[in-house]
């Protein structure tokens, strides 16, 4: 090689400082704004527009602050403020004229709940499917815990019946309505099967219990409210049982596919199918 090709090769190769020098980054000196301090009037108009539910919501809280600051507290030695009690004092006054309508509507009461047993105990021995007893039985558990912690006197008014569920004028729970979280779990299982006027069926029903058992002084309006939340939340806490028992693994790689532990919020059909193919 020619010593002018190697003379050029030098003048236009890099030196080794020039490739061992590191490149510094530029840092920025700015700090991140907070998230309010970008948001413009227009920016808050649309988050208003795109998810008013939770802003209704702040109202709301803002309101009830307001109230629960102010609201005159009761005394230790009287009966508790039911709003639902004030709401069906002619209700109640009706019952108490009338025995024999109370026991009439405790029976037919008892007799719904005896449907809602029926149709928990039917998807799990009939149909194979587990969610909804799996629910009731976590539901009644944490009654049961609750219920023992608390116990809440008994409602000023209260008309007992040897109709009523449990049958016998026996002791019970007040906190919270176990009546309302049953049919809440099974009308939630009968959305999930597509059996939607059921479901309405059922729901209708569910209200007129509530009216009942606020009449009938047998439970206070927060039973039945945290006994509607029960039955929604245990559902829930059914299905992420089941899906973790559907993804648990035995020895090395054999899925639990057992039929009481597959699909359960499929149709009856699609269930069979998965457990025939599996």
């Amino acid at each position: 090689m020619s010593n002018s090709k190697l003379r050029s090769r030098r003048r236009h190769s890099p030196t080794r400082t020039e490739e061992t020098q590191p490149v510094e980054k530029t840092k920025s000196s700015d700090k991140a704004l907070p998230a309010f301090a970008t948001l413009s009037v227009a920016d808050v108009v649309g988050l208003v527009k795109r998810h008013p539910a939770p802003f209704a919501f702040l109202m709301c809280l803002l309101f009830f602050m307001g109230v629960e600051y102010t609201i005159p507290m009761v005394p230790s030695a009287s009966q508790p403020l039911d709003l639902g009690f004030l709401m069906t004092r002619s209700l109640h006054a009706v019952l108490v004229d009338s025995p024999n309508l109370n026991s009439v509507l405790a029976a037919l009461n008892t007799v719904f709940v005896g449907m809602q047993s029926a149709y928990i105990l039917w998807c799990l021995l009939v149909e194979g499917r587990p969610r909804a007893t799996i629910a009731a039985l976590f539901m009644f558990t944490c009654r049961g815990i609750l219920g023992t912690s608390t116990q809440l006197p008994l409602p000023d008014g209260f008309l007992g019946s040897g109709m009523d569920f449990p049958v016998g004028n026996v002791s019970f729970f007040l906190f919270y309505s176990g009546h309302v979280a049953g049919s809440m779990i099974a009308s939630l299982d009968m959305r999930r099967m597509e059996r939607y006027k059921m479901a309405c069926g059922f729901d209708i029903l569910n209200v007129l219990q509530a009216v009942r058992l606020l009449a009938s002084r047998g439970h206070y309006t927060i039973d039945l409210a945290t006994g509607l939340g029960a039955g929604f939340l245990f559902d829930v806490f059914a299905g992420w049982y089941l899906d973790s028992k559907n993804k648990q693994k035995i020895g090395y790689s054999t899925v639990v596919k057992e039929p009481l532990f597959c699909q359960c919020n499929g149709k009856l059909q699609q269930i069979q199918q998965t457990v025939a193919a599996a």
